[in-house]
Formats: C-alpha cells, sequence, structure tokens
C-alpha cells in the first residue's frame, strides 16, 4: 500500500482540527468541573440554602463568644464574652430593637411609614435609629441630657430625631421614658387627623405609671405622611426578654456546647438577664445565673434580700443620675417586667471604680476597648469566679465598646473630678495579684 503524502496544507488542517476537539473536550470537562466545585453555578443552587443575610437585619446576632485571656488566666476559670458590640448597631440592643418592630408590624401596633418612639440611655436608640430604616418607619427617640453627647451626635447622624430631657425619677411625667410614650401618642392623634393612621394604634401609651397626664404642651409635629407611633417601651415589652430567651440564649448554649457553669450580667430593663437565664436554667438547671449590680441600684438587695432598696436613696446620698453610678443603661429602681422573667441564684456589687479599672486592664491585657456596663459585667464575671473557684466556665455579655464613652467614662479630666482615676497595674482592685 503507497505510503500517504501529507501536504503542509493537510498537516496544519489536521492539527487545526486534533486541537479544536481537545479544545472542545476540554472546555466541556472544565464546565463539568466548575459545576461540581462551586455552589454559585445555578445548577447548585437550584437546592442551595442562602448563606447571606437579608440587609443589616440578617448582620445581627450569631456574635462571637470570645475567651478573655487575661481574666481567664487570672482566675483559673474560662471567662468567655459574647462579643455584642460586633452587631451593626454596635450593641446587644440591635436584637431587642428588631423584635420590638417586628412584633409591632406584626400585631398591626405599627405600620411601614409610622414611627418608634423610645425613652433610652443610648443603645436601644442607636439600635432603633439603626433599623427602624430597614422596614420603613423612622425613629423618635427622648434622652437623659446627662448621657455621654456622642450617643445623641449618632443618633441624629443616623436620622432619628433626638430629644433630651433632664433626668428625673420614673414618677415624674418628664422622666425620658413617660416623654416617650406621650410623643407616640401625639403621632398617632396626628395620624387620625390626617387620616392615616396603623390598625391596631397603640393605646397604653397615654397612661403613665398608672396616671393619666395631660397633653404636654410642647408637641413635636411628625411628617403629615405619619401613619402614627409605637412606644417601644424596652422596660416592659416583653419583645425584649424574648429576643434574648430565643436569640442569645440558644447562641451561648450552641457555642459552649452546653458546658457552661454560670453566666451573669447587668440589668437596666433587665431584658437580657431574664431572657438568657431562663433559657439556660431550662436547658440545665445546674447553671448558676446571676446579677451584677452598680451603685445606686436596688436590684442587688431584691435578689438577695427580697427587697427593692438602695443604701444611697435611703440615705438621701443620690447623685444627680438617678442611679448615682457613671455606669451607663444598668442600675434601676424597680422591677420591670422582663426582670421579673429572671431566674437567678445571687447577685454582687460592683463599684464604679472597679468598672474603670476593669475596662483599662482589658484594654492594656487584651485589647478589648469595652463600654462600661460591659466593663461591669467582666467585674462580674470575676467575682463569679472567686465564688465558684477555678475549673469553671462562665460567661458574660461584652454589651458594646468604648466608642460611645469617650465623653465620659473614658475622659481623665471628668474621672478626676470624681476621684476615680485609673491606678491598678493589675487586677489588684478585685483582690487578684
Amino acid at each position: 500500500m503507497a505510503p500517504v503524502n501529507c501536504t503542509n496544507g493537510a498537516m496544519v488542517g489536521c492539527v487545526a482540527v486534533l486541537s479544536l476537539s481537545l479544545a472542545t473536550l476540554s472546555y466541556f470537562l472544565f464546565n463539568q468541573q466548575r459545576i461540581f466545585k462551586h455552589p454559585k453555578s445555578k445548577t447548585q443552587n437550584l437546592n442551595c440554602t442562602k448563606k447571606y443575610g437579608s440587609g443589616i437585619v440578617g448582620a445581627i446576632g450569631n456574635t462571637p463568644l470570645i475567651r478573655i485571656n487575661s481574666l481567664s488566666d487570672a482566675t483559673g476559670c474560662e471567662i468567655l464574652g459574647k462579643a455584642e458590640f460586633l452587631n451593626p448597631g454596635g450593641s446587644v440592643k440591635d436584637r431587642i430593637a428588631v423584635k420590638i418592630i417586628e412584633e409591632a408590624l406584626a400585631s398591626g401596633q405599627l405600620a411601614p411609614g409610622g414611627v418608634v418612639t423610645e425613652g433610652s440611655a443610648g443603645s436601644t436608640a442607636i439600635s432603633l435609629a439603626t433599623v427602624a430604616p430597614a422596614y420603613g418607619c423612622k425613629c423618635h427617640v427622648v434622652i437623659p441630657d446627662d448621657v455621654a453627647i456622642e450617643k445623641s451626635q449618632i443618633i441624629e447622624a443616623l436620622g432619628a430625631t433626638v430629644e433630651r430631657v433632664r433626668p428625673v425619677s420614673i414618677t415624674h411625667r418628664d422622666h425620658f421614658v413617660n416623654v416617650a410614650r406621650r410623643r407616640a401618642s401625639e403621632a398617632n392623634e396626628q395620624a387620625a387627623k390626617y387620616g392615616k393612621n396603623s390598625e391596631t394604634p397603640n393605646r397604653t401609651q397615654e397612661q403613665t405609671n398608672g396616671e393619666i397626664f395631660k397633653e404636654q404642651k410642647k408637641n413635636y409635629t411628625f411628617s403629615r405622611d405619619c401613619t402614627g407611633g409605637f412606644f417601644a417601651d424596652q422596660f416592659e415589652n416583653l419583645a425584649n426578654f424574648r429576643a434574648h430567651c430565643e436569640g442569645t440564649g440558644p447562641e451561648i448554649w450552641e457555642q459552649t456546647e452546653g458546658k457552661l457553669h454560670a453566666f451573669v450580667a447587668a440589668a437596666g430593663t433587665g431584658g437580657t438577664l431574664a431572657g438568657v437565664s431562663h433559657f439556660l436554667k431550662e436547658k440545665n438547671d445546674k447553671i448558676k445565673c446571676f446579677l451584677i449590680d452598680p451603685p445606686g441600684s436596688g436590684l442587688f438587695n431584691r435578689v438577695t434580700r427580697g427587697v427593692m432598696y438602695s443604701k444611697e436613696e435611703a440615705e438621701g446620698k443620690r447623685l444627680k443620675n438617678p442611679f448615682d453610678t457613671i455606669i451607663e443603661g444598668i442600675g434601676i429602681n424597680r422591677l420591670t417586667h422582663n426582670f421579673m422573667k429572671a431566674r437567678l441564684d445571687g447577685a454582687f456589687r460592683g463599684t464604679d471604680k472597679e468598672a474603670v479599672e476593669m475596662s483599662r486592664f482589658l484594654l492594656k491585657n487584651d485589647g478589648i476597648f469595652l463600654g462600661s456596663s460591659s466593663a461591669m459585667n467582666c467585674v462580674g464575671a470575676v467575682r463569679v469566679a472567686q465564688a465558684l473557684g477555678p475549673g469553671h466556665t462562665i460567661v458574660t455579655i461584652l454589651c458594646d465598646n468604648g466608642m460611645r464613652h469617650l465623653s465620659r467614662f473614658y475622659k481623665a479630666e471628668y474621672l478626676s473630678e470624681l476621684g476615680l482615676t485609673p491606678s491598678a497595674s493589675g487586677l489588684e482592685f478585685l483582690g487578684l495579684l
């Protein structure tokens, strides 16, 4: 048989055909490989659960649980902090803001286009101002004029209306909580006037501690398209408790695999302490839950003696701040509906000086920059560790960071005036060398 002679042109043609065939085969195999390896391909997404959150609300919760190395090493316990300052609004209050608004919308007490009002020392207001726009709502905040100025600046920057009032007793009609309640009523009245109102207005807003007050002379004007007002009522609204019983508590249980011995936190509204303690006790009643209480608050005596009592109040030595402490957001002299759901085994007292020293100690040794209530919670964690002894796992809440406490808790001049200048080199302020 005669040999086949390939010309140069034929050879080029053969190579081209072979190359095209190999390219086609490679492309096919490559795409088959992509379908297998990449879950974002259309084929795989048909049965794939989304791995991203829905808007800013989807970023709230599931915060890390971190070991506080310096405190753990010093006490022989595993002291863990739930890093709530990593929520998008910067604090644990993001959780309750979402829960309160969602429950209000579901019940018809709030409608898109409405205004959420709240009386807050700062963090809850910031959280409400952060998430309210995600639900098509606005926010009106009433805040005591003695809290750190940066808090009201943040709230205003977030687009909420800020109304600063002097700090007075909760029984006074112009207490910031009572003013916020009235603002919601005014928004409902205006909505009714212009024919815009939510399906089920928040009727309880007109009443303040059992007493009905006349309309305040100074009314804030809401926009003509406002559909009504809703008073968030973080102190008494049990959505606060539910946010932590259904969210924070289960997260702690899962992150520790149920292997914790104690939980400790301070209380303002009482929602965090109540929600987490209730859930943990339901899972394992042997888990010990404790309160850490700042100066001037009556909760310590309520837990330990069954009587709401404050030494500072009894002796007439209470300072300008209603709770006689520079620690913002915690301490109270009444029982809230939220706090009454707490399941506690005991309580500890903390001081302003201990909280100040703790914040500087953690910043120096762990690089953790905490707010005042978070620092007090860490004081509580050490107290629990001292009471239980080495070998226990103790969890607390790192509510917020120090960025919104610069003008008071982290201001040297302010602390010096109160005799609270930090001076400790270690943990000797808690009896640890």
